[in-house]
């Protein structure tokens, strides 16, 4: 049971610890999210038949089912609370990843090896799906208007530090023990972090409200389907899904572009893409402390709109130029740049969205990803498509002008006025 008493005014360290344990969850969700794609360039298809374009669905029907259930998703966490919703994500997530490592006993085909890796693939994303809803409701809970950028920074920063070290940490675990046995090893440790959560974050955050009637209940939920009238959630969102786009592609098929577009080596991938992803995480943290200083020098609207715009157009650029060299060592420079660059948008989007949503924040969140993530999940099936006729370097390049068109979007959102107090 969570104790009221103590979430209604926790501390400043209970704070900021509920954000590094915050950090901590996206970390192991977003790295056992990650460890299929690693598996998937070195295992799937080049050893055991799945071809390019069928691992592009799998990693779509990820997608499809996480982006569909989002709005349940944010509705849950709205009315059950962030601390059992996210109890359950890590508990349900970590399942499903560890009987992913039973499909080697189970399939012995490479068409049954497609239906298990898509039902597999799918179930994950239904159990995810509260994520990032479930912990910008909770940075909106816990922390003052002026840190909120900063939590939410730190809290995506968090999942970009777990996408980097999955390519050496899981790829050691696939050399280790054999790729069946690193997925229930990544598998158990998101299992034993909703545990943790649990027993340590869930009692310092406070209860959701009850409801007093079924008609608050009905009144919660039309306040939540109401945001659907504002202009700027949906403008929000359509930013959100151009960077997602961009964001998808190298969540997906980076390790790939660099095995087999480059021809390195798979220890030179892995430790290309931990130095990119890790640049990205640190540009979500560098973009969450200059927001709210930005903001307290121009305003809440001109700050946010500075570093979107400035993430957004420069990353795309960066990763365009670094798509067209040839060499190893300068691609994974441009593209660290690159990824930096687009991290910084990342806590503003959450956070513009939970202060647009007001109490239906966790809705508003859950919105404003399922719409980015139509622009996720669409990039790694289209891209190899695209790839075919135009080749890699121009199939990203679309992407990079999709990504630029959606910091442009940012000259019409404007973020409530009372975000500036």
């Amino acid at each position: 049971m969570t104790n009221t008493s103590a979430a209604s005014s926790p501390s400043s360290f209970d704070r900021w610890r509920i954000v590094v344990l915050l950090m901590g969850y996206a970390a192991l969700a977003h790295f056992n999210r990650e460890g299929l794609a690693i598996a998937g360039t070195e295992i799937f298809i080049n050893k055991l038949g799945i071809t390019e374009v069928e691992m592009g669905w799998v990693y779509t029907s990820f997608g499809i089912v996480y982006t569909t259930l989002m709005l349940p998703g944010g509705w849950l966490v709205d009315r059950f609370g962030s601390a059992r919703v996210l109890t359950l994500l890590g508990l349900t997530m970590g399942t499903v990843v560890a009987l992913t490592g039973a499909l080697t006993w189970l399939s012995n085909t490479p068409a049954s090896l497609l239906i298990g890796l898509l039902v597999l693939r799918g179930l994950t994303g239904a159990c995810s799906a509260p994520l990032h809803p479930g912990a910008a409701h909770v940075a909106s809970d816990l922390m003052p208007n002026r840190h909120r950028a900063t939590a939410n920074g730190l809290r995506t920063a968090g999942a970009l530090i777990g996408i980097a070290f999955s390519y050496p940490i899981f790829g050691w675990l696939m050399d280790t023990l054999g790729w069946p046995w690193a997925f229930v090893a990544s598998g158990a440790a998101l299992i034993a972090f909703g545990v943790l959560w649990k027993f340590v974050a869930s009692p310092s955050l406070p209860a959701p409200q009850p409801s007093a009637s079924a008609v608050t209940a009905e009144t919660d939920s039309r306040a939540a389907w109401l945001l659907l009238r504002q202009g700027n959630l949906w403008l929000l969102s359509l930013s959100y899904a151009a960077y997602s786009y961009l964001q998808y592609l190298f969540f997906y098929w980076l390790d790939y572009y660099f095995k087999s577009v480059l021809h390195v080596s798979n220890a030179d991938s892995r430790r290309a893409s931990f130095y990119i992803f890790l640049a990205m995480g640190a540009g979500m943290v560098i973009g969450g402390l200059s927001t709210g200083v930005l903001c307290k020098l121009f305003g809440t609207i001109r700050g946010r709109r500075c570093i979107v715009m400035t993430g957004l157009i420069l990353g795309a650029l960066f990763a365009r130029l670094g798509v067209q060299m040839d060499d190893y060592l300068t691609v994974s420079v441009c593209l660290a740049i690159s990824m930096g660059l687009l991290g910084m948008c990342e806590g503003v989007f959450w956070t513009t969205a939970t202060d647009i949503g007001g109490k239906a924040r966790g809705f508003a969140g859950a919105f404003l990803n399922t719409i980015g993530n139509v622009g996720g999940f669409i990039a790694p099936v289209l891209t190899p498509f695209m790839a075919r006729s135009m080749g890699w370097p121009n199939a990203i390049s679309v992407a990079c002008v999709i990504a630029g068109l959606g910091g442009l979007i940012w000259f019409w959102i404007k973020p409530p006025p009372a975000c500036d107090s």
